[in-house]
């Protein structure tokens, strides 16, 4: 089970299940909100995500995205995006222990500050992660009919 919440301790929240999507975001808006040059993100399913003290604060940082964050700290917590109705993604670095969600990526490249230099070898993407691209038909069957051996 992941455990955290803000600065303050007044929000705290516990996470179940595989965390997805470990992410360094370098995107405008997400530097805007928390004043820093890139955001750690991870998401979970929002059924495995709840909140076990105080309750944060929400606005709408964008056109169908509502942030969460302590009324009381300003801890940015929490991002869900309409378009995702059943995830939510929880600033990494809210964790009790953030080295145990090491980011994956870099998103949203296009919005990078200049003078932020990275040197960590991970993959770099101009704008959100692309989708994985599905399997044939045929691939599938295949791998299906090997399993079933």
């Amino acid at each position: 089970m992941l455990k955290g919440g803000c600065f303050c301790d007044e929000v705290r929240y516990e996470a179940e299940g595989e965390p997805v999507h470990l992410t360094n975001c370098h995107c405008t808006i997400c530097r805007r909100t928390t004043g820093a040059p890139f955001v750690a993100w991870f998401t979970v399913p929002r059924s495995r995500f709840r909140f076990v003290r105080g309750e944060p604060n929400h606005f709408r940082s964008s056109t169908g995205a509502t942030r969460g964050f302590c009324g009381r700290c300003g801890s940015q917590l929490t991002f869900a995006s309409d378009d995702a109705p059943h995830e939510i993604d929880v600033t990494t670095c809210t964790l009790d222990d953030p080295e145990a969600l090491p980011p994956e990526d870099h998103t949203f490249m296009r919005s990078k500050l200049a003078w932020v230099a990275l040197a960590d070898g991970l993959p770099q993407h101009a704008g959100s992660r692309p989708e994985p691209e599905p399997e044939p038909a045929s691939a599938q069957a295949a791998e299906s009919a090997a399993t079933e051996r």
